[in-house]
């Protein structure tokens, strides 16, 4: 007994789908999340060269908006902020170039540090920070947020070096 093994179009066409299916990728995952925020900050006292400033004495207003990028599943984000600032005495515009890492401390507290780089100027430091966030019912990724920074800068203006040492607030949303 010979048995003879033959193959049919519809046979052919069967196997050339099984195929395809199984060369087909996996379902696409996201590594990386992207978010955002903007928002108001106001610098309430400041301690630079021995002297001691308030919000009274010179008005700023910051305007903070950053990029962050998060990796799927880690409680740690790279955010890049840059913030444009208007100050009253001497009236200009500065700009600070601030990139740095924020980790989620749980039940919508975060803290983080961040590098600080003022454009055209001498001066240089770092951020420390503390935030509250507080979600926007009906909106998964947007909420509202409270935010305390401790801005150290390292100033050489003419050939001194100055300290200083900032304490303040800022109001935004995250999204």
């Amino acid at each position: 007994m010979t048995s003879s093994f033959r193959l049919t179009l519809p046979d052919l066409a069967v196997f050339a789908a099984l195929l395809a299916l199984l060369a087909l990728p996996g379902k696409a995952v996201a590594q990386n999340s992207v978010g955002g925020h903007i928002g108001v900050a106001f610098p309430l006292v400041t301690h630079a060269g021995g002297r001691t400033t308030t919000i009274s004495d010179n008005f700023v207003a910051a305007f903070p908006m950053g990029i962050s990028i998060k990796r799927e599943g880690s409680k740690m984000a790279f955010d890049l902020e840059l913030v444009p600032a208007v100050h009253s005495s001497p009236r200009n515009v500065t700009l600070t170039v601030h990139p740095g890492v924020v980790w989620d401390l749980g039940h919508n507290w975060a803290g983080g540090v961040r590098a600080a780089f003022d454009v055209d100027s001498a001066s240089w430091g770092f951020t420390p920070l503390v935030a509250r966030s507080f979600p926007i019912a009906g909106h998964k990724n947007n909420k509202f947020f409270i935010e305390f920074d401790l801005p150290v800068r390292f100033q050489k203006p003419a050939g001194n070096n100055i300290t200083a040492v900032t304490f303040a607030i800022h109001f935004g949303t995250a999204f």
